[in-house]
């Protein structure tokens, strides 16, 4: 676990011995929700020596502009030209978004060529994000939930395929301690679907007779935890803030305007960084120890969140 203000004692909620190192893994319902919730912690893991996974829980393909599904459409082809690779394809390929954007009307989904280049761009915007904080390249996850992929904002209701995954993968990695972002105010709903996969999930290991992993839950980019809920604040500082804003960047496709930012008319870094900040300052305001920033969580009693 972290270096932490809350919950000093280097033992978990039951008073077990902490194990070092552990082997974490952050449970991501979009591509960007690990750097922009917690991109400070998971600094502080990869750099305490802790084996961090992140699990990106659907491929946020609805939320990339058309022009830049169309732009990489036509970077690969001109790609393709200038090193004497298949053009033939690549060009059916870029003819097959072009018209599918043309002729698609609101509210009807992308073409699925269209979908694939969205959610390959989301990919690549989420390797380099958490590679940028420390994570290795082979412990990230792209588990692509059943749920998401209706390409369209309207999603389907959590099944037992999305649970499988999830379990397959607590299965293989048995993990120590897992983040999940336990928000219910994102904008479409998938905070919610996701975190209820993953309980359902852990419920089933439970039942089978096996140890569930220690939980502790974060708050997307639409709220923080009132102090009075925060159990674990983990100090950041104005280098931790610098690398975490940098992590943000690299989700090219949400930056500057994204596609669903909700009523908030900042950008995500702005307001990931205010939220740290404002954090702090509460925590100031009330006499605890002065930091620049913190990021919060608290643990997860077994409960519905």
């Amino acid at each position: 676990e972290p270096r932490r203000v809350r919950g000093v004692a280097p033992a978990d909620a039951a008073g077990r011995a902490a194990e070092f190192p552990k082997r974490v893994v952050v449970f991501s319902p979009h591509p960007d929700d690990d750097v922009s919730s917690m991109g400070g912690t998971l600094i502080r893991l990869v750099e305490d020596g802790h084996e961090v996974h992140v699990a990106y829980m659907t491929s946020g393909n609805i939320a990339v502009f058309d022009h830049d599904a169309q732009r990489i459409a036509e970077l690969v082809t001109e790609y393709n030209r200038l090193f004497g690779i298949d053009q033939e394809k690549s060009q059916r390929v870029q003819a097959e978004v072009r018209e599918g954007l043309r002729g698609r009307q609101p509210g009807q989904p992308d073409h699925e060529t269209t979908l694939k280049i969205k959610g390959l761009i989301r990919w690549s915007e989420a390797r380099a994000g958490a590679m940028h904080v420390g994570c290795r390249e082979e412990n990230l996850h792209f588990l692509d939930l059943p749920f998401y992929r209706t390409g369209t904002i309207a999603k389907r209701p959590m099944g037992t395929d999305d649970i499988a995954i999830i379990r397959i993968l607590l299965d293989r990695l048995q993990p120590d301690q897992i983040y999940v972002a336990g928000d219910l105010a994102d904008p479409d709903g998938t905070h919610r679907v996701c975190a209820e996969a993953i309980l359902c999930a852990l419920a089933q290991i439970r039942s089978d007779g096996l140890k569930i992993p220690d939980v502790l839950l974060y708050r997307g980019a639409w709220q923080e935890y009132a102090l009075h809920e925060i159990e674990i604040a983990v100090p950041l500082s104005p280098s931790d803030i610098d690398l975490k804003r940098e992590a943000i960047f690299m989700h090219e496709s949400q930056k500057d305007e994204a596609l669903f930012p909700g009523s908030d008319p900042r950008e995500f870094w702005q307001r990931a960084e205010d939220r740290n900040k404002g954090t702090a300052e509460k925590y100031n305001q009330i006499g605890l120890p002065e930091f620049y920033a913190l990021e919060a969580f608290t643990r997860w009693k077994g409960n519905e969140i």
